[in-house]
Formats: C-alpha cells, structure tokens, sequence
C-alpha cells in the first residue's frame, strides 16, 4: 500500500513506516498531523487516481522532530579582483513518520 500527496509545491510517494522531512509546519514533537491533498492510492488491484485528489483518503503522520537541513554554501568570486564571498543557508524542516493511510469513512 502506498500514496502520492502533495504539501506545498512538492510531491512525496509514502508507504506506512517511513520516515520523511516536510517544509516547515507550526507543530510539536510527538503531534499527529494529516495530509489530506493525496493524488493517488494504490493497494494491489485497487489504485485510485486523483481528478486532481482522491476523496477520501488521507495519510496520517506523527511528528518526529523539528531540525534543519543540510547547509547550502554559495560563493560570490571575481577573478584578479581580490573578491570573494560566502554565504550560507539551512532550511527549517520538519520530519514525519508516516503512520497510516486512512481509506473511506476515517479517511473522510
């Protein structure tokens, strides 16, 4: 069983279990949250595909942590210039661990 969802401008292909970093959400460690935009779900036979979502599904996740992403550097160089500058950025993440995906009546 698996589902593709979409949060913000990304898309994430899950399977009950696995563990994900999301964009930042304003939740607590240990909070269960949903995402309810699913586009596709697949059981065996029975695969649903979203007109743009599927009505009625949806994947529930337990937040894990609140942390940051690996540091990006970009540098500034002008050659013979005696320029050069650095700077840094770390995206505020959230990792989830998804714990289900509800079908039908607790999905909805």
């Amino acid at each position: 069983m698996y589902a593709v969802f979409r949060d913000g401008s990304k898309q994430y292909s899950v399977q009950p279990g696995e563990s994900l970093r999301v964009d930042l959400k304003d939740v607590k460690q240990g909070d269960e949250m949903f995402f309810d935009d699913v586009l596709l779900y697949a059981d065996g036979d029975d695969v649903r595909i979203g007109t743009p979502v599927v009505q009625g599904v949806r994947v529930r996740a337990l937040v894990e942590a609140n942390e940051k992403a690996r540091k990006v550097t970009t540098i500034k160089f002008r050659r013979r210039k005696d320029f050069q500058k650095t700077k840094g950025h770390r995206q505020k993440m959230t990792r989830v661990k998804i714990t289900e995906i509800l079908l039908g009546s607790n999905g909805g």
